[in-house]
């Protein structure tokens, strides 16, 4: 575990900004699209829109932090959970194109079953390495299953 005066601020920004800036770009190249979600039928249990960029942005943060814990830390299995990382990263960044810009909604299920799937896998490799760093995803881990089951649901009803 990373102590504060341990802390390398340059290094923890840059993490911290390559996620945050993944959701953030995502978001912008499907901005024309995200209001076509207004639209669709949902279930009584999807969140209100406003609610997704608030939510994505804390966890953006998370992840960014997670991935620094790891980065610094003297793990042998460093490499391969930051590649884990930034599989999943890479997953998470395509799934709004396909949801939002394609409307492939059945499509988006099950890409964002494997989404699920490997941020499971990160989080493994995580904990193997830094639990801090493991527990930083929990909530990842939470948003994601709640966004698998309203994508079930959107898929089902349109």
């Amino acid at each position: 575990m990373i102590f504060i005066k341990n802390i390398n601020w340059k290094r923890l920004l840059i993490s911290i900004l390559i996620s945050l800036g993944t959701g953030v770009v995502a978001g912008i190249l499907t901005r024309g699209s995200v209001s076509d979600y207004a639209q669709l039928d949902k279930p009584a249990f999807a969140p209100p829109g406003w609610l997704f960029p608030v939510v994505w942005g804390v966890l953006y943060i998370l992840m960014g932090i997670s991935a620094y814990l790891i980065y610094e830390s003297s793990c042998a299995n460093r490499i391969n959970a930051l590649r884990i990382y930034g599989i999943q990263l890479a997953v998470n960044f395509l799934w709004p194109f396909i949801f939002f810009n394609l409307g492939l909604y059945v499509f988006a299920f099950v890409w964002i079953l494997a989404l699920w799937v490997l941020i499971i896998a990160m989080m493994i490799s995580f904990y193997r390495c830094d639990k801090i760093a493991a527990y930083l995803q929990i909530p990842y881990f939470l948003w994601v299953t709640f966004a698998t089951v309203l994508t079930y649901a959107v898929a089902n009803m349109n």
